[in-house]
Formats: structure tokens, sequence, C-alpha cells
């Protein structure tokens, strides 16, 4: 049975029982678990498992052909039988602001330019996301892309998640800008993270609940990453 992803619905859960099922090395499979996997951009929780009274580190987790693994220290102390998993709260909430916020900067920038997103990397305290299509931006440009994402994220638009068949999420017009064709041909229900009517995206990440808990967007700075294709760097602060 795979592991149960709890995240997947309700990114705001942070602990769970759960039961180990494989230890190997330092990797250990659970159930369940409330622990994201570094996927789409977004980087890995990091937090601890408990079991006995005893708290193990959790450093890393990654998707290995399939299972999530979560890579614990002195996993060899850890026995098959339940644990209680918890996550590191404040690094996933800064995971999570970012990630919206780049959804968020990408239906801006769509909607001014027609640039598509092709790739992104969110961290705790930072985030960047590359734009091909997308010729050199003047300061005047850049102030006003600042501008209206702020804007956005200054009201209380509602973040929320719902599933459809590939086949549909295809045929939507205009909802997924970044490559649905890049899924693997075995994934045939899609997850999508809806803000408001601003932006529609094939994603499965972790996000906030709605744009008001985002904070307010930086522009670090934008750089060339081939012909017409920019790299946005950001960081946010809180209102």
């Amino acid at each position: 049975m795979p592991t149960n992803e709890l995240y997947v619905n309700d990114s705001y859960v942070t602990t769970c029982e759960a039961h180990i099922i494989k230890i190997e090395g330092e990797k250990v499979i659970l159930d369940q678990t409330v622990f994201y996997p570094t996927g789409g951009g977004q980087e890995h929780d990091t937090g601890v498992l408990i079991q006995e009274n005893e708290v193990f580190d959790v450093h890393q987790v990654k998707r290995e052909k399939g299972e999530v693994i979560h890579y614990i220290k002195n996993a060899q102390q850890l026995k098959i039988g339940k644990v209680t998993a918890r996550i590191d709260w404040e690094r996933r909430m800064g995971l999570m602001r970012h990630h919206s916020l780049l959804h968020v900067l990408g239906a801006v920038v769509y909607k001014k330019y027609g640039a598509l997103c092709t790739g992104n990397k969110i961290y705790p305290t930072r985030a960047r996301i590359d734009f091909d299509h997308l010729q050199d931006v003047t300061d005047e440009q850049a102030e006003e892309i600042v501008r209206e994402t702020n804007k956005i994220l200054e009201e209380h638009y509602p973040i929320t998640l719902r599933y459809v068949s590939r086949e549909e999420a295809e045929n939507i017009s205009g909802v997924i800008k970044t490559s649905i064709n890049l899924l693997p041909p075995s994934i045939k229900t899609v997850r999508l993270v809806s803000i408001s009517s601003i932006d529609e995206q094939a994603c499965g990440g972790t996000h906030v609940s709605n744009t008001k808990e985002i904070g307010k967007m930086v522009l670090d700075k934008i750089t060339s990453k081939g012909k017409n294709n920019k790299r946005f760097e950001v960081s946010l602060v809180r209102y």
C-alpha cells in the first residue's frame, strides 16, 4: 500500500500518528505522513519522528520509486510499529507562502506578457521563477509587476483545491499554463490549485489558504537565463 500523503488535501496538518512499515538504513517508510517530499520545485519538509519518548530528526524527504522516503538520523534505533510524525511548521509555512506567491506572480506576468513559467525553486525564505518568451524587463515594467502582484496579495482571495480527470484538465481553456504534457502518462487525475478567478494550475505542492497569508513580495533581482528567458528572484515580508 502506498503512503497516505496527508498534505495533499490539507497543507495545515502538522502532525499525525503513523505506523513504520519499513526501515532500510537511514530510510524510513510510513503508512501515512505529513512530510512533503522534494518535488515540483518545492523543498522537502523537516521535522521529527517520536517513538516511545525518543525523538528522531527527519532531515530529508524524497520520493523514490513512488515511495515517500523519510531520511532519519539514528534510524537503526527505530522499530517497526507506531510513531508520531511532526513537521517543522515554521519551515512549512515559509514554503507554502512562497509557493502561493509564485502562482500569483506567474498569473500577473502571464496576463501582462503571455510569458509561461518554465521552472521554479521554492525555499522557506525565498523563491525563484523562470519565464519563457519574456524579453528584457524595464525598471518601470518590473515596478508595475511588483505593484500588481502585491495588490492581489493585499486582498483575501481564497486558495482552493479541486481534482479533475487528465482529459478534463487538458481541455480547460487557458487554465493550465505550465505544460500538463510534462506530467507522466500514468497520472490520470490532476490536482488543481485555484486562486479565486486569478489563477488555476496543476500543482502537487502545499499552499496557504488565502492570498492575505502570503505577505508582501520583494523583487530581489531579474536575470537572463538564455534568449527571451528571464528569472525572477523574490522574497516576502509580512504586511
